[in-house]
């Protein structure tokens, strides 16, 4: 056998259908595209689900459920699968790499023990996951049991309480307005300690007397509510007048 007596197999190789070859190639003519429309034009590519120009089934029907990102898939291995392989290959354990090199599994997968058909020999399983009935059926056993990937424990959430806002007293508004005057002498000495230029000194004085005029303001206010005050206190009671009959002195009848 040599390169002069190689053969492609039977069947292997087929002759491409000759199109527009005359009448008798049975391709003649319209090419097998029959006669006008959209199919037979050049360009025409059917889109997948297209139902020509009607409502396609995929948007007919109504959306249903949701993805979960954060869903966890196993890859499912039975007792009796377990026990079939112990038998086979005479193990007594049976870990992740025993079942990948028996086909049984991937390497990405994580692996759940599931309780299906009997198992009579004690084994030791090593897997990411365990059914309850695949527990019971092992420990009755006596096998030891190796979980690789512990479960997730769901922490409860801690629910936020609303923040209401306390009702302002006549204390609070006084102690505001102090505040806004400690402001206004920060802001004087702010400006005294920035001031280093001619410019800096003429910003200073303005400040200064803008603070002068705003406490001579204040000051007059209360010199203004106090003399109202004493001028009130000061005014005299209305003194009583006794009242004159215009009637004649009765004289004494002796």
């Amino acid at each position: 056998m040599d390169l002069s007596n190689l053969k492609p197999a039977k069947g292997s190789i087929k002759k491409n259908t000759r199109l527009g070859r005359g009448q008798g190639s049975a391709r003649g003519g319209t090419s097998g595209r029959g006669h006008k429309g959209q199919q037979s034009r050049s360009g025409y590519s059917k889109k997948i689900g297209f139902e020509g120009g009607q409502q396609p089934i995929q948007r007919r029907l109504p959306k249903f459920g949701f993805t979960n990102i954060n869903r966890v898939e196993f890859k499912g291995i039975n007792l009796d699968t377990l026990q079939l392989l112990a038998e086979t290959k005479k193990l007594k354990r049976i870990g992740k790499e025993d079942l990948v090199n028996n086909g049984l599994a991937s390497k990405r997968d994580l692996i759940k023990i599931l309780g299906r058909g009997e198992l009579t020999t004690k084994i030791d399983v090593s897997a990411d996951a365990f059914s309850k009935s695949a527990l019971a059926v092992l420990e009755k056993l006596g096998g030891k049991i190796e979980i690789l990937r512990e479960p997730k424990v769901k922490k409860k959430k801690k629910r936020k309480k609303k923040h209401t806002p306390k009702p302002q007293s006549k204390t609070d508004s006084k102690e505001g307005v102090v505040a806004k005057d400690e402001e206004k002498t920060e802001d004087v000495e702010n400006t005294n300690g920035k001031a280093e230029n001619g410019n800096g000194e003429e910003v200073k004085k303005e400040v200064v007397a803008e603070v002068k005029e705003e406490e001579v303001k204040e000051e007059d206010k209360t010199e203004g509510a106090i003399e109202t005050e004493e001028v009130k206190e000061e005014a005299p009671a209305a003194e009583e007048v006794p009242e004159v009959s215009n009637a004649e002195p009765k004289e004494n009848k002796k």
